[in-house]
């Protein structure tokens, strides 16, 4: 059986040092500010993204990719490696419609070829690196000769074993994208609330806590991990960051306080989830060793 292709869309934010390593296929995603149209990751990078958000007054847009672009992906592949099964690992179906849009496209291939197209589309039910991770896994497996099925139960396995925690520094992106009231955004600015964020089981991103200042927030997050770890210590971990570097390694050296940390990623939360969340997010992902 011939090595399987890997793709993923841009918000799973994962290290180019990795994409071009492993052969990750990223299909970007969208963003406006105005009338200025972005393809996140080839038109403008993290830090390009977050010095040009400062400068706005208005909230990009962000939109998710076609059914038809997808098509023209998976046909540019299938005719690229003939054989090869296609593995599509994407943002979660709470957040965008982009794993709706991938399926759709495998659908529109399967009807315009009259046999089933070897796609196997997965909703990872997260964002940035915390499905980051899944794709970089599924790459690993892929080069190491594992078939669709196999990379499927893992990376799913891996997904259910997974803990995550956004620390968001600032609340006026969370209240310009609707997800928090305009009353309640000015009040926690007054009074230095620092929420965590983190997503459920269904993909859908929800509030954990909402903690008085940045070492509280911090502390609490530690508190959260070890809670869900319990006796197991040996961990990986990945620390994304919207500009706040900084944060990032403070999290880091606190959590090699309390676990032994094996593999240990850093990257830059895009420009896509970086519009909602705004910047000085750190996101923390964690799953067992």
């Amino acid at each position: 059986m011939k090595q399987a292709v890997i793709v993923a869309d841009s918000t799973a934010d994962v290290p180019k040092s990795m994409v071009e390593e492993y052969g990750i296929h990223i299909v970007p995603m969208r963003l406006a500010f105005g009338d200025e149209s972005y393809l996140e990751g080839i038109d403008i990078t993290a830090s390009e993204f977050y010095d040009k958000l400062s400068k706005s007054r208005e909230l990009p847009t962000t939109s998710q990719t076609s059914p038809s672009q997808y098509v023209e992906v998976y046909r540019e592949l299938m005719q690229k490696h003939p054989g090869s099964p296609i593995i599509s690992i994407h943002i979660s179906s709470g957040m965008s419609g982009t794993y709706q849009s991938a399926r759709l496209a495998k659908e529109m291939l399967e009807e315009e070829a009259g046999e089933t197209a070897d796609i196997t589309v997965i909703d990872s039910l997260c964002a940035t690196y915390g499905f980051g991770l899944q794709v970089v896994l599924a790459a690993r497996m892929a080069k190491q000769g594992a078939t669709a099925e196999e990379i499927r139960a893992e990376v799913e396995r891996v997904g259910k074993g997974r803990r995550l925690y956004f620390l968001v520094d600032v609340l006026e992106y969370l209240q310009k994208g609707g997800r928090i009231g305009k009353a309640a955004a000015i009040l926690g600015t007054l009074l230095n609330i620092k929420p965590i964020l983190s997503v459920d089981q269904e993909g859908i991103i929800y509030a954990v806590d909402k903690v008085r200042g940045h070492k509280k927030a911090v502390s609490r997050v530690i508190e959260l991990f070890k809670k869900d770890f319990g006796d197991h210590k040996d961990v990986h971990i990945a620390v994304c960051d919207a500009v706040n570097p900084e944060g990032a390694e403070e999290i880091i050296r606190l959590m090699s306080e309390h676990f032994t940390l094996h593999e240990v990623v850093r990257t830059s939360i895009g420009a896509v989830v970086g519009t909602h969340v705004g910047p000085g997010t750190v996101a923390v992902f964690v799953w067992p060793a």
